[in-house]
């Protein structure tokens, strides 16, 4: 196993998703003789500077664990490719987001960052000092109408979200919001959704949802045929602003207001995969398309990462791992 090509999962608490991308993995490799591997990762006290033994590595959990987002920056250092890349990950947030998004040209709706309603831990009314108050309510309220949504400015899975109709909803939601920054969004009352895989920053699925359904029937069944011009337009938004954010493997969300696409929600960097909720035939495209991704990284020669800030400075044995040099011996035999 050692002179092997090594893809790892690293996952939390989804199953359907990772154990067929792993049987997957490698019945492909095995079918096309490749010198290539897929496990699960089993670590633990991880030492500085030390090579994880991956070639890729496919993220599922490090969001929800410090150690895991750790371990994932340490193993790029050491010269793995992992997917999604932990340090744009860890630099983003959905405010950012929605502003890059108005800064390319995709639409997106007006959106206000917010201070958190209660202090911080360990911080008090000075350090406040910086802000106004109080806010300057009804200009923010003219600015991004009602019905608005309040919600995190740096979260995900519809936790802590609120639906707002005036002022009045306004304050009692922001009321319970605790310590959390919460932004405000304008309200897009849209007559279709689409919830849309990108996969290497070039593979896009688009998928018909409903996002007020109960959670295992939001995907819609047997949707109506996507007009061709709509079509184009979600691939090409999807296609950008993963280039933009440096994502190999993202959902992005679009609610579409008279013909006009807004992006709603497109940071999400390991999305819902399970079977039994994206429904069989999306969860095969899914697994087909990283099943595709992961093999093709660990046979590339150099990584197509982005450059770092600090990898010019990496020229020792400590970056040129036995890992990375291994790749070339990966190539079919047949």
């Amino acid at each position: 196993m050692s002179d092997k090509i090594r893809i790892g999962v690293l996952r939390g608490m989804e199953t359907t998703f990772p154990d067929a991308l792993i049987a997957n993995i490698n019945k492909v490799a095995q079918e096309k003789k490749l010198d290539i591997h897929a496990e699960f990762i089993k670590i633990g006290g991880t030492k500085m500077a030390d090579p994880s033994g991956y070639n890729v590595i496919i993220d599922r959990i490090s969001h929800e664990v410090q150690y895991y987002r750790a371990f994932l920056k340490n193993a790029v250092l050491c010269g793995a490719d992992v997917i999604n890349n932990p340090f744009w990950w860890s630099a983003d947030d959905k405010f950012f987001n929605y502003a890059l998004a108005e800064k390319m040209g995709i639409p997106v709706p007006k959106t206000v960052v917010l201070p958190s309603h209660q202090h911080p831990p360990n911080t008090t009314s000075e350090s406040f000092r910086n802000l106004i108050y109080p806010l300057p309510w009804d200009d923010i309220f003219e600015y991004v109408g009602f019905p608005s949504f309040l919600k995190p400015f740096d979260g995900g899975g519809w936790k802590h979200v609120y639906k707002i109709d005036s002022k009045e909803d306004f304050f009692d939601k922001y009321d319970q919001t605790g310590d959390l920054c919460m932004v405000l969004q304008e309200g897009i009352e849209f007559e279709e959704y689409y919830r849309c895989y990108c996969i290497g920053r070039r593979d896009v699925h688009i998928m018909q949802y409903d996002p007020g359904a109960p959670h295992h029937e939001r995907y819609v069944k047997n949707p109506k045929p996507l007009e061709p011009r709509m079509k184009s337009t979600l691939e090409k938004y999807c296609i950008d602003l993963c280039e933009a954010l440096g994502y190999d493997f993202n959902t992005l969300e679009f609610a579409v207001r008279k013909k006009i696409p807004y992006a709603i929600d497109y940071m999400n960097p390991a999305p819902d995969c399970d079977y039994y909720s994206v429904t069989p035939p999306n969860f095969e495209w899914i697994v087909e398309k990283v099943t595709n991704l992961a093999i093709e990284r660990a046979l590339a020669v150099s990584s197509p990462m982005e450059p770092l800030r600090w990898n010019r400075f990496l020229s020792g044995p400590s970056h040129k791992t036995s890992v990375r040099g291994s790749r070339k011996k990966a190539k079919s035999k047949a």
